[in-house]
């Protein structure tokens, strides 16, 4: 069953959203990722850079990475009285554009869901210091 047939099937918490939407995202498979998300909604990803769709950041990470997956190590739930903003932490691992490989490269990500559907994300990681690193500039 795919992920968003298993959200249709019950109602998804607020984290669970969010899994699912990463989950779809790392596949990469940002049309499946875009259904957990209100049209119109901001990705604003490392560096600043702005998305209105899943298929943004998958440009974007082709571009730096070979692959790149997230180990979610966990979900920090922030409920509100309209909307539940939802911290995913964890590591990204997978290879740097040259075949290089790497893990344990920190990340935050924050959601913002409101009545079912993610309507801001923003992203945090440490991927441009170790690009640094790597080119002998101390980061």
């Amino acid at each position: 069953m795919s992920v968003a047939a298993k959200a249709e099937a019950k109602k998804l918490s607020d984290a669970e959203i969010v899994e699912a939407y990463l989950t779809a995202s790392m596949i990469p498979d940002p049309d499946a990722a875009a259904a957990y998300m209100k049209p119109g909604t901001i990705i604003t990803f490392t560096g600043g850079h702005e998305f209105d769709h899943p298929r943004g950041p998958t440009g974007f990470n082709a571009a730096r990475y070979r692959w790149v997956k997230k180990k979610m190590d966990r979900f920090d739930v922030c409920p509100g009285a309209a909307e539940t903003v939802v911290y995913s932490v964890g590591t990204l691992h997978g290879e740097w554009i040259d075949g290089t490989p790497f893990e344990g490269n920190r990340y935050v990500d924050r959601f913002v869901v409101r009545d079912g559907f993610i309507v801001k994300m923003d992203v945090w990681n440490d991927s441009a210091e170790r690009i640094l690193v790597n080119r002998g500039i101390e980061a």
